[in-house]
Order: C-alpha cells, then sequence, then structure tokens
C-alpha cells in the first residue's frame, strides 16, 4: 500500500485479505478432515490425495498465519504465498473432484483459489 492509497481501497485491501484468511482456515479444515478419512495403506491414487490434502492443509494454514499478522510485511512474499497457496488449493481441489466423497473438500479448495486471486487482484 503506498501512501496515496484511497480509504475504499485500504477498505477493500483488508475486506479481501480477511475473506482470503478465512478461506484459507475453512479450506485447511476441511483438507485435514477428508485426509484423515482416506485409508492410507489404500490404492496409490488414494494415498496421493491423503498427501495433497496433508499439503493443502498446511500451505493454506500457514497462509492464513501470514495474513493475520500485523507486522508489515514485504508484498512481493505475500504474492509469493498467494499464489503458492492457489496453485495447491487448484491441485488438491482436482484431486477430490476425482474422489468420491470429497466434494466438499473440493470446494472448500476451490472458494480459496478465488480468494487468493481475488486478494492477488487487490495487491496490483
Amino acid at each position: 500500500m503506498t501512501p496515496q492509497t484511497s480509504q475504499e481501497q485500504l477498505y477493500r485491501f483488508l475486506e479481501d485479505r480477511f475473506t482470503c484468511a478465512q478461506a484459507c482456515t475453512e479450506c485447511a479444515r476441511a483438507c485435514a478432515v477428508r485426509a484423515s478419512l482416506v485409508d492410507p495403506d489404500g490404492t496409490d491414487r488414494q494415498e496421493r490425495v491423503r498427501r495433497l490434502g496433508i499439503m493443502c492443509a498446511e500451505v493454506c494454514d500457514a497462509t492464513c498465519r501470514v495474513l493475520c499478522e500485523e507486522t508489515r510485511q514485504e508484498e512481493e512474499g505475500i504474492r509469493v504465498r498467494l499464489e503458492w497457496c492457489r496453485q495447491v488449493c487448484l491441485e488438491c481441489a482436482h484431486a477430490f473432484e476425482e474422489h468420491p466423497g470429497a466434494e466438499s473438500a473440493a470446494a472448500a479448495c476451490r472458494i480459496c483459489a478465488e480468494a487468493c486471486t481475488a486478494f492477488l487482484e487487490t495487491l496490483r
């Protein structure tokens, strides 16, 4: 944010940041729950879905923590984190869509990816 940032831009920035953090939290929860339901001794495909769910939960949790920090953060670092989170969420959503019973986790991943995209646009 620059010194010329308007009050409206600041509110949008904070709103998008909070929305993204909320989506990350929900995605992390959904992925962790979904990963815990997959049999770790199942097929290679099931194991991949389980590992992706765990990774997505960890990435989203870390992203949420970064977004919730009050300290001044380097904008480029936030961009990298958001893009990483967005990519992992999209990959996880795709994997969950192919796994019966994981529709709600796939939806949470897609919502999180959309929130990351919206917040990235705020940073431009």
